[in-house]
């Protein structure tokens, strides 16, 4: 019997391997000559065997499936928003100053305000506006600024720009209102690529900039976008929180170069720039601010890079846990969302995480722009929803009593949303029938993005959900709303007040590179609401942060006053309560900032109410 020849070049366990081989090869053979056989025998007593006979066939009843929320479908109002900006007066146009570069600015487009802005309680409109890049004026043209509308009160605007002192070209993009110096007039904060600029309030629709004086410029270099007034040491007067988006120059935006397939150049998106950290500063009362940034805990960095974790699009000041010091919620694009918890000593500490709002549902960061809060549940749970890319659901975290969690798919926005790149958020009671309802305003940021996405467009309709209590939210259509609503924008900034005085919430929506959609509220439910502007003596004037609770029978609704929401705009902070078919509220009950508690009864509804602290 011969042996393997010998191998020098195989070592002693690379020939044992080589005969392991070989015995393996023949145990597949020996198996698989044993299965041919036994599947032949198997196949003769198939054929051979006597044929069974049949039983009774059994039927098993299946019980039809039940359609969710059958007899809620029914009750969707209608509820008709009618487009008026061309009727209303409205000829603004927004300008990017895109010229072919693709320059990430150009297509992030800008916020809105409502605010009564001269003390008649009518809202204004005010629409922040990009402008013409360095050097790329057209010759002869005027740069472009921000536009500001007077209300005649009865939902006419007349265009009040010319001398107003917001007449300036700014690269802008959000916008925060709030009476910083409680002289009884509301100011502006403008947001912008190169930091942020405060006009104060002069009266007549007249504004002057005071940015130096008052020191909440930031840097040059900033990219500022989101921003809130609030009194976080509740001592009176109104301080000021600046989010910045990320570290961006042309030059950087050059030197990344984000090109599609198809397409070439495009807008890149923001995980391809650094993060940046906020702006906080404290009112001093004199007309000035103090920067407290770094001590007062809301600069926070990525504990494996060093680099700030913001990316900021969007602010929620509010109370979340009742305490009575304004907490601020911050969504962030591609990072995760913080939520700064006060301390009650004038520092922030942050729970994002610890809380459940940072991430979704499987520890990922989403691409958030708008956020919003309210208490919207039968049973007074707060909620917030933030607005997130395309093909990300829409956030809804709901306080459960511990902590957040995204129940945006058992409560019915979810899978209704996914597709559509969110961008403008909030909550309001369009029908007025007691619970909030949600609208997002929805547009894509690459005009070619169909070329690489078949299932994205660049405009994209609105989306209203109708708040059905315990049957959670459902898609409100065309035959419940109306066209106009749902027609295909670039949308960005969106904002809420009753512009008319009609009673009910009417609604306007920016977008990039196109003109704003003002739409009516035109309701005809004969369903009843309680109207409230608050005014703080010992609170700072405009009661920002005050909670107010209005009892109807055996329900309770709650609402903050708060401006600032949405994606870098602002709504009018007069109350709206809807009551539905009640004739009127049992028992109106204020906590204003300072903690003082105000109880109101037999106010008329259907009227707007101006109701002053106690001293």
């Amino acid at each position: 019997m011969g042996t393997a020849p010998h191998r020098p070049d195989l070592e002693p366990e690379e020939l044992v391997a080589g005969d392991d081989q070989a015995v393996g090869r023949g145990l597949r053979i020996s198996l698989f000559i044993v299965l041919v056989l036994a599947a032949v025998g198997g196949a003769v007593w198939i054929a051979l065997r006597p044929p069974k006979v049949a039983g009774p066939v059994k039927v098993t009843q299946l019980k039809a499936p039940e359609t969710a929320n059958t007899n809620v479908l029914a009750q969707i109002p209608k509820a008709t928003f009618t487009d008026v900006t061309a009727s209303a007066g409205i000829g603004f146009r927004h300008e990017t100053g895109a010229y072919g570069d693709k320059l990430l600015p150009e297509t992030m487009g800008s916020g809105v305000a409502f605010a009564d802005l001269d003390g008649d309680t009518a809202p204004e409109l005010l629409f922040v506006n990009g402008t013409q890049w360095p050097g790329k004026l057209p010759a002869g043209s005027k740069p472009a600024t921000a536009v500001l509308y007077r209300n005649d009160g009865k939902g006419g605007f007349q265009d009040a720009t010319a001398g107003s002192g917001l007449d300036i070209p700014l690269y802008g993009m959000g916008v925060a209102v709030g009476d910083y110096d409680n002289d009884g007039r509301r100011d502006i904060l403008i947001t912008t690529v190169g930091g942020a600029r405060l006009f104060h309030n002069e009266g007549g629709l007249k504004f002057k900039d005071v940015t130096p004086r008052a020191g909440v410029s930031g840097n040059s270099k900033d990219w500022s976008t989101a921003a809130a007034f609030l009194d976080h040491d509740n001592d009176g007067d109104l301080d000021l929180y600046v989010g910045n988006y990320v570290r961006w120059s042309p030059e950087i935006d050059r030197e990344v170069n984000y090109t599609l397939v198809g397409v070439g150049r495009a807008y890149g998106p923001p995980m391809n720039f650094e993060g940046a950290f906020p702006h906080f500063y404290r009112n001093n009362g004199d007309g000035t601010f103090t920067e407290i940034s770094a001590e007062s805990g809301v600069q926070v960095k990525n504990p494996a890079t060093g680099v700030p974790t913001a990316k900021t699009l969007g602010i929620a000041p509010v109370d979340y846990n009742q305490d009575g010091w304004i907490d601020i919620a911050v969504a962030n694009d591609t990072t995760q969302n913080l939520l700064f918890e006060n301390q009650k000593n004038g520092t922030f500490k942050e729970v994002g995480a610890l809380s459940g709002i940072a991430f979704d549902s499987y520890g990922n960061t989403r691409g958030a722009m708008g956020i919003d809060t309210s208490r919207f549940t039968p049973d007074g749970k707060l909620g917030v929803a933030i607005g997130n890319f395309a093909n990300e659901m829409t956030a809804l975290y709901v306080d459960n009593g511990i902590n957040f969690t995204d129940e945006s798919i058992p409560w019915g926005i979810g899978p209704a949303s996914r597709l559509l790149l969110k961008f403008g958020i909030f909550f309001f009671d369009y029908d007025l029938d007691g619970r909030p309802d949600v609208l997002t305003s929805n547009g894509h940021l690459e005009e070619e993005i169909s070329k690489v996405q078949a299932s994205q467009s660049y405009r994209q309709g609105a989306q209203l959900f109708w708040n059905a209590g315990d049957g959670g939210f459902l898609n409100v259509s065309t035959n419940q709303a109306g066209n106009a609503l749902f027609l295909p924008i670039v949308g960005r900034g969106s904002a809420t007040a009753d512009m008319d005085g009609d009673g009910d919430l009417d609604v306007v929506l920016t977008q990039t590179s196109g003109t704003p959609v003002l739409l009516r509220n035109d309701q005809q439910l004969g369903h009843h609401a309680l109207r409230l502007r608050l005014e703080g003596s010992k609170s700072n004037r405009d009661a920002l942060g005050a909670w107010v609770e209005v009892e109807v029978g055996s329900r309770k609704q709650s609402q903050q006053v708060m401006p600032t929401k949405s994606y870098l705009s602002a709504s009018d902070p007069t109350l709206v309560f809807g009551l539905g078919s009640a004739m009127k509220a049992d028992r109106v009950t204020i906590r204003w900032p300072n903690g003082r508690i105000q109880s109101l009864q037999d106010l008329a509804t259907d009227r707007l109410h101006r109701i002053a602290e106690a001293n």
